[in-house]
């Protein structure tokens, strides 16, 4: 991380994690996102598919962070929800390049689980997010 209040904390005996940190820590506003499903700013899915809704998901999950001031490179970290792990692992070069294209090379902690369901019946993914602006 370029910024001196935001730092990615990786156990030194540890193998780096590919595509994600181990934790990090940093001082500043904090920035909150709930959930944010793959449908657009109107309310409808454009997408039937994981990569597709991730892709509006995270779109939705930088307007949020806008909203409070933040950029992509404040998550600290992020929560994803899925409701096919083989669907996401079919589909993860094709996410993994909307997730470049749209929260760049900053990859803060994450967690990504499989759900029964979410409460949107059409939405494939969602995905949380919590930021912080440095001091």
């Amino acid at each position: 991380m370029s910024d001196e209040n935001i730092h990615v904390l990786q156990p030194a005996d540890w193998p780096r994690p590919k595509g994600y940190s181990n934790g990090m820590m940093a001082r500043g506003r904090v920035v909150v996102v709930a959930g944010q499903v793959g449908w657009d700013n109107t309310g409808v899915f454009r997408s039937s598919t994981t990569a597709g809704q991730a892709r509006q998901a995270l779109e939705n999950v930088v307007a949020v962070l806008a909203a409070g001031g933040a950029k992509p490179e404040h998550i600290m970290s992020m929560n994803w929800y899925v409701t096919d792990l083989d669907e996401y692992r079919s589909q993860r070069a094709e996410i993994g390049a909307h997730y470049r294209a749209i929260i760049g090379k900053h990859f803060p902690a994450m967690t990504l689980v499989q759900v029964a369901g979410l409460l949107e019946r059409d939405a494939r993914v969602e995905i949380e997010a919590l930021a912080i602006v440095p001091d």
